[in-house]
């Protein structure tokens, strides 16, 4: 199921979303609707985009595609009502900058605002930048092209996250090694040399086509520059 391939890496190693990690892998619909029900993280904005272009349920492909990688469909999902949702369903819990944002722009149903705006690993950023930097590069969706396969893994170019000068920004591209199997298992296809794959913790979890790519590429940016935003004024108060 195309909500499993981006679920599973991140419950695999027991960072988030419920035990038995294995439910995601058998393919069930049933047990997977009930398993991405749990995950506290991304279904309230697999609920928003549902709602916002009439999808049948919160798993719908296309649903569940603009959430982990972007698209035309978060264009519908009004920010401010997104903003108030989230706040609403996360009170209460260690948050980022989601109660700190001043306007709603910028704010996406989409994985990255969560890992960037949401989690709190953002507030680490000027006291334990290299920790924090490892934990918000692995859990956001990133995009790469793959330079060679071996056995289990690929070496793909992708650009890092990088934070200079108080700045998120993305940086050259360099190689990094994610999973594509493992033990028989995989999420993907077998890549080859030249494809461009969506990455997840250390797995590679899709094929991209160049619309895909450039619909990460453009809402990861709108987070960073959100991010970056309420960071400036967050110094100058």
């Amino acid at each position: 199921a195309p909500f499993a391939r981006y679920a599973f890496p991140p419950t695999g190693l027991g960072s988030c979303g419920p035990a038995d990690s294995d439910v995601l892998l058998r393919g069930d619909k049933v047990e997977v609707a009930a398993h991405a029900k749990e995950f506290d993280g991304a279904w309230p904005y697999l609920r928003a985009i549902a709602d916002a272009i009439g999808a049948p349920d919160a798993l719908h492909p296309e649903v569940v595609r603009n959430y982990w990688i972007g698209g035309p469909d978060l264009d519908q999902v009004d920010p401010a009502a997104l903003l108030t949702m989230l706040r609403r369903a996360f009170t209460g819990q260690t948050t980022g900058l989601l109660f700190d944002l001043a306007q709603p722009r910028g704010v996406l149903a989409h994985h990255s605002f969560h890992v960037f705006a949401v989690y709190p690993w953002v507030r680490f950023l000027d006291r334990d930048a290299a920790t924090a930097l490892k934990v918000l590069q692995q859990c956001r969706i990133r995009w790469g092209t793959v330079e060679s396969v071996e056995d289990e893994h690929a070496v793909i170019a992708t650009r890092p996250l990088t934070f200079a000068g108080g700045t998120l920004a993305l940086g050259e591209p360099g190689p990094e090694r994610v999973r594509w199997s493992k033990e028989g298992v995989s999420l993907i296809r077998p890549p080859a040399p030249g494809d461009v794959v969506s990455a997840h913790w250390d797995w590679a979890c899709g094929v991209l086509t160049d619309d895909e790519r450039a619909a990460l590429a453009d809402a990861t940016q709108t987070t960073l520059d959100l991010v970056n935003r309420a960071r400036t004024k967050e110094e100058d108060r």
